[in-house]
C-alpha cells in the first residue's frame, strides 16, 4: 500500500494555487479561456462535472505536521495524482468548486477501494459511511448507491416515454451503465447503441457497482468505445428515435459534446418527431448558462424544446435538470404528457420496482419555480 505524505502547509499552497486553473484533459491549464457568455461558458459546467477546478480533499487531525493520502488496494504503483489534489483516504471526502463558492458537499469515508488513472481521467471508488459505494471522475462525484436512481429513472424515462413505441436509441457517456438498465425496461427497444470514452469506468462499474452496471447484460446493446462526437458525426442521418446525451466532462475528452456542431448532429441524427436528452445543469446554480444553451437550442430543434428537473443529494445545490429537444415531425412532443406510461409495462427487465420516477413526476419534472419560470418563458416552446 503506498503513502503520498504532504505537509498541510503544502497541501494549501496547492490548493489556492489550482483553485484559479482550469485543467483540460491534456494537461494543459487554461486560466480565464472560459467566457460568462456563449456556448463556451457551458464547458465550465457539468451534470457531474465541474471537471475544471473541483477538488476533493479529506479532513485530517491537524495537530499533525502530515497528511497521509492512502492507495486504493489495486496494485502497489501510485496512480497519478491531477493537479487538483484528486485523493481517496479515511477522513471526509469535499467536493469544492468554484461555480458554488463559498460551499462544499462532504461525504465521510469508510474505506478507499480503487484508485487509478485512465487514459482521459482519474477514476476512484471508495466506500462512504452513508451513501454506500461512490464513484468519483477528476474529483468529481458521479454517482452513489443511495441517490443514483433519481438521475438515471428521470434521464431515461423522460425522453423514451416521450416518444410512442421508440425502436432504436443512441447513449452517449454514461459509462455507469445506469441509462442501459433503465432503457432495458422498453420492449419496443429493439437496439441501443452505446458510445463511451472511458473503457476504465466501464469496467470499475461493473466491478465495484453490479446494481448499476447490469444493464450492460441486454443483449440489444451495441458498445463503442471511443469519441462520441466522431460517433455522431459518422452515424445515418435520421436513425434514433431517442438519443440521450449523459457525459461527465464537458471539458478535456467530452469538450465537443457541449457545442453548438454536436447540437446539430443531434438534429441529423434523429427521425422526425425524435427526443434528445441532455443534463442541464442546476436551476440554483447555473441559471444563466440554462438560458443561454436553451436559447442555442430553440434555434436549432425545430420541434419542442423543454428544461426539467430533479433531486440528486449528492449533486452540488441537491438538483440537476435536464434539456429535452424534440426534432419537427408529423406530430409535435408534449414532453410534459408521457404517451407511454412505464408504469404500464411489464417485463423481465423490468423486475426491480421504479424508484423515482412516475406518469406523475414525469409530468411534475416541468413545473418550474416562478423565478425559472421568468427567466426562461421565451425559450421553452412545448
Amino acid at each position: 500500500m503506498g503513502y503520498v505524505n504532504l505537509s498541510i502547509a503544502t497541501v494549501t499552497a496547492l490548493q489556492c494555487t489550482f483553485s484559479c486553473l482550469f485543467r483540460s484533459s491534456s494537461g494543459r491549464s487554461i486560466r480565464g479561456s472560459l467566457k460568462p457568455s456563449g456556448i463556451a461558458s457551458l464547458l465550465a459546467l457539468s451534470r457531474r462535472s465541474s471537471h475544471s477546478i473541483l477538488r476533493n480533499r479529506f479532513a485530517a487531525d491537524t495537530s499533525r505536521k502530515e497528511v497521509n493520502f492512502k492507495m486504493a488496494p489495486h496494485g502497489d504503483t501510485p496512480a497519478p495524482r491531477p493537479s487538483n489534489l484528486n485523493s481517496i483516504a479515511p477522513g471526509w471526502f469535499s467536493e469544492i468548486g468554484p461555480m458554488w463558492p463559498g460551499e462544499a458537499r462532504s461525504l465521510k469515508v469508510e474505506k478507499p477501494l480503487f484508485d487509478k488513472q485512465s487514459d482521459f481521467q482519474h477514476v476512484q471508488v471508495f466506500q462512504s459511511e452513508t451513501y454506500g459505494k461512490v464513484l468519483v471522475l477528476d474529483g468529481v462525484i458521479q454517482l452513489t448507491e443511495r441517490d443514483e436512481f433519481s438521475y438515471q429513472e428521470m434521464i431515461t424515462h423522460l425522453p423514451v416515454c416521450s416518444v410512442k413505441d421508440p425502436k432504436r436509441v443512441l447513449v452517449i457517456g454514461g459509462g455507469d451503465g445506469g441509462v442501459l438498465r433503465e432503457l432495458s425496461r422498453h420492449p419496443s427497444i429493439e437496439k441501443i447503441d452505446m458510445c463511451e470514452i472511458d473503457k476504465m469506468v466501464v469496467e470499475v462499474s461493473k466491478e465495484f457497482f453490479p446494481g448499476v452496471s447490469v444493464g450492460f447484460k441486454d443483449p440489444r446493446v451495441n458498445l463503442v468505445i471511443g469519441d462520441g462526437v466522431k460517433f455522431l458525426q459518422d452515424a445515418e442521418a435520421g436513425i434514433y428515435d431517442v438519443i440521450i446525451v449523459d457525459s461527465s466532462d464537458p471539458v478535456g475528452p467530452a469538450e465537443g459534446l457541449f457545442q453548438k456542431p454536436f447540437y446539430l448532429n443531434l438534429t441529423r441524427a434523429l427521425r422526425p418527431g425524435g427526443v434528445a436528452c441532455t443534463q442541464a445543469e442546476s436551476i440554483w446554480l447555473h441559471l444563466p448558462i440554462i438560458k443561454e444553451v436553451l436559447t442555442i437550442c430553440s434555434e436549432i430543434f425545430k420541434g419542442s424544446v423543454s428544461y426539467a428537473w430533479t433531486s440528486v443529494p449528492t449533486y452540488p445545490s441537491g438538483t440537476i435538470g435536464f434539456m429535452l429537444c424534440s426534432t419537427e415531425g408529423p406530430e409535435k412532443v408534449n414532453f410534459r404528457q408521457p404517451i407511454n406510461p412505464i408504469e404500464e409495462i411489464v417485463t423481465e427487465e423490468a423486475a426491480r420496482p421504479l424508484k423515482y420516477y412516475n406518469s406523475e413526476v414525469h409530468s411534475a419534472a416541468f413545473i418550474l419555480p416562478q423565478f425559472v419560470k421568468d427567466a426562461l418563458k421565451d425559450i421553452v416552446r412545448s
